[in-house]
């Protein structure tokens, strides 16, 4: 079965990527969040390489962006997603995070411009449009 499916919204289509499955008793929620926190989405292959050129390369820090988001029970049952697209509001400032898939051969111009599209749900909703 392919996990991978079109989400589509008012401005934006994503490639959205379920799974489930059976874990070994006695795993806890936040063990599976930790093995799979960042994913190859975010931080790119090899995963410690790719985060280590992150680190040395982005001139900010990510803040909530790319975290998991969820809920959890008292049971340990939950659901988690990526902050793919995220902000931060501090009293008069507001920073907001998305990000594209920089490959080789990816064309800066088209992605910066997927950038501002993938921004502007956020940007309407505080009447920066």
């Amino acid at each position: 079965r392919n996990p991978s499916r079109i989400e589509t919204f008012a401005d934006i289509q994503h490639l959205a990527t379920g799974f489930e499955g059976k874990v070994v008793a006695g795993t806890h929620l936040t063990d599976l969040i930790a093995a799979l926190h960042p994913t190859a989405a975010v931080a790119g292959t090899p995963t410690k390489a790719a985060v280590e050129l992150i680190r040395e390369i982005e001139a900010h820090g990510r803040g909530r962006y790319t975290g998991p988001v969820g809920w959890m029970n008292s049971a340990g049952d939950g659901e988690f997603a990526i902050a793919l697209r995220c902000g931060e509001i501090r009293g008069p400032e507001v920073t907001l995070f998305t990000g594209v898939g920089l490959v080789d051969g990816s064309n800066r111009e088209a992605e910066l411009e997927e950038t501002r599209i993938k921004l502007l749900p956020m940007l309407r909703a505080l009447g920066l449009s």
